[in-house]
């Protein structure tokens, strides 16, 4: 979407005017531009059919323009989910068949922080992944993009101008991530992940990408990714993203950990044929970590930042692992393996070891990590763990400002005696029975978060998990999408961190 930002002066082929209850009759600028004609029906629109009512909209025809009167309710009531859903499904409800000149103009009642939202939610439901569909790939080639011109009056304009520059950065790292989750399994696998990782960092100076492979992850004792995609022809991978390497380098900074299981068979403990080609969404926490990385470097963001994917591909075979393996990790503990499906978990195991060596301020991991957690919460919030009451706050609220709920959810000194009551080896990957799988899981992955140091003793790094499995995909009521992946906690996790 190109865009820029100016005064309230000319029309495109399409003006949108969103406006509040009570505030619905033109400013004295909000028609410049229009031939009169066009001016004297918007006027009698405003006078008898349009009230400015949540989910209202009127179109206006006129010779050269379509004015779409857009409701967005009661000012007081106003917020950033109302602003950016009004803004998505303004754009839902467009055709680029009337033209693909743009103008959206804020009036009355509007502020900055608003109009940046509205906008944002715009720019988020600008998305198709038409790659693989020819009709539509052609046609979006032959229509273009949007051209969005965003109007409002002259003392917002620098201000705006700086803020959407900001969304654009973050939104293509949304994009980036819906991009990486939609792709088929037999074109995203470890490895090209990790090429178009290689790729993505080529020409920029202050990032830096390192692939550990197959023959790495074997030197490095890796296992808990070895196992799970070892059964595969496409061999797993580890992918280490590091954001101004450089800048104080002795000062502690996050590490952004993702679940990358590239298809999910589940295994030797196979899924249910029924929707299992949505098992390409399960590297979304992967997804993420990309997208996230790009976001940041877009945004121009000062601060170090490491984000780390566990990529591996989960089919069943004569090399696959087996429930009833025990398999040694990074950490030096071991698993007992219950069920070939409860695979994230041993890929992250390795992964969250691994950030310790980085010595963060926090980690926190992403992952489609399990079922439970959506008969939970549906597809409405995703589950939030976190072994520290001050980044379960910070996570928390980042996702309340993004309307991106990350819930929170018990980690229990119970759900940990469970998991790490095997009879056998040090953690069991399962729990003992259906109830309350999110949280064993979580519980799980708190076994693999290093002390600080790794110090026997010492007080363990401060850490969250986010199971993204209800919110990555199918998330029906989510406005700033249209289908397929969601880009989930890209913004979150951008809010946190640049915020800190």
């Amino acid at each position: 979407m190109d865009w820029k930002v100016s005064e309230r002066e000319e029309t495109g082929d399409v003006l949108v005017l969103p406006l509040w209850v009570g505030k619905n009759k033109p400013a004295n600028s909000a028609l410049n531009g229009l031939p009169r004609s066009s001016v004297i029906n918007t006027k009698s629109a405003f006078k008898s059919r349009f009230d400015g009512k949540a989910g209202s909209k009127l179109s206006v025809w006129g010779e050269k323009c379509r004015v779409v009167l857009v409701g967005m309710g009661d000012l007081e009531k106003s917020s950033n989910k109302i602003a950016r859903d009004a803004g998505a499904k303004t754009l839902s409800s467009l055709s680029k068949k009337d033209g693909t000149n743009l103008t959206v103009r804020f009036t009355t009642g509007w502020n900055l922080e608003s109009m940046l939202w509205f906008i944002e939610g715009m720019m988020l439901r600008d998305y198709a992944f038409v790659k693989y569909r020819s009709k539509d790939k052609k046609e979006r080639e032959e229509q273009g993009e949007w051209s969005l011109d965003i109007q409002a009056s002259s003392r917002y304009l620098k201000e705006l101008d700086v803020g959407i520059s900001r969304i654009v950065g973050r939104v293509e790292g949304v994009h980036l991530a819906r991009d990486l989750a939609n792709e088929p399994p037999n074109y995203l696998y470890p490895m090209s992940y990790a090429e178009r990782a290689k790729e993505w960092a080529k020409d920029k100076p202050n990032v830096v990408v390192e692939v550990y492979d197959w023959d790495d992850l074997q030197k490095k004792g890796m296992y808990g990714l070895i196992n799970v995609g070892k059964g595969s022809s496409r061999k797993p991978c580890m992918v280490l993203f590091t954001l101004n390497p450089n800048v104080n380098s002795n000062a502690r900074s996050p590490c952004i950990v993702g679940k990358g299981i590239t298809f999910d068979t589940g295994g030797i403990s196979l899924k249910p044929g029924a929707s299992m080609d949505e098992m390409k969404y399960d590297m979304h926490g992967a997804a993420t970590v990309f997208g996230l990385m790009h976001a940041l470097y877009a945004t121009g963001h000062k601060g170090r930042v490491r984000g780390i994917a566990c990529l591996a591909e989960n089919m069943p075979s004569a090399e696959a692992y087996r429930p009833g393996d025990v398999i040694p990790t990074y950490s030096g503990k071991t698993i007992e393996v219950l069920n070939t499906d409860a695979e994230g978990r041993n890929v992250l195991a390795d992964g969250l070891w691994k950030s310790g060596e980085f010595d963060p301020s926090y980690i926190i991991d992403l992952a489609t990590l399990t079922g439970a957690v959506v008969v939970s919460l549906g597809h409405e919030a995703t589950g939030l763990w976190s072994n520290d009451s001050e980044l379960l706050e910070k996570v928390h609220q980042a996702g309340n400002v993004e309307d991106e709920i990350a819930w929170k959810m018990p980690l229990l000194p119970a759900f940990e005696k469970e998991m790490t009551g095997s009879k056998i080896a040090d953690v069991r990957n399962l729990g003992k029975s259906r109830w309350g799988g999110a949280n064993t899981a979580a519980a799980f992955l708190k076994q693999f978060v290093p002390n600080r140091n790794f110090e026997e003793d010492g007080e363990q790094i401060p850490w969250a998990h986010l199971d993204i499995a209800g919110t990555a995909w199918g998330a029906d009521t989510n406005a700033m999408v249209g289908h397929g992946a969601t880009g989930i906690h890209v913004r979150t996790l951008h809010t946190l961190i640049t915020n800190s």
